[in-house]
């Protein structure tokens, strides 16, 4: 009879630290998520000047270079691949650095 008591009480340790750790990561989650509406709309504009600004930097270098010296090649179409290729690993790189 002894050892049933000592195994109940086992368990209700057990079941006290289960608990406890629980209750102290919903709380670590709830402070940390703090960061509400206007951290989703500042994330979103950050993605997407991210990739709009490479972007449109060699669209209009590409237009230049086109206008400035005629060629078998659109360097504009070029450079536009390249500016959205280069914005996406951008934008990336910073959705990455903000979710560490």
């Amino acid at each position: 009879m002894n050892t049933l008591s000592t195994e109940n009480e086992n368990n209700k340790k057990a079941f006290k630290e289960s608990v406890k750790k629980k209750s102290q990561r919903k709380l670590n989650v709830r402070k940390q998520d703090e960061r509400g509406l206007l951290y989703g709309f500042g994330m979103f504009g950050l993605v997407g000047w991210s990739v709009a600004i490479p972007t449109l930097v060699l669209l209009a270098l590409g237009i230049w270079i086109d206008s400035t010296f005629k060629g078998p090649y659109s360097w504009t179409l070029m450079l536009l691949v390249l500016g959205i290729m280069i914005g996406c690993i951008n934008a990336w790189y910073w959705v990455k650095k903000e979710s560490e």
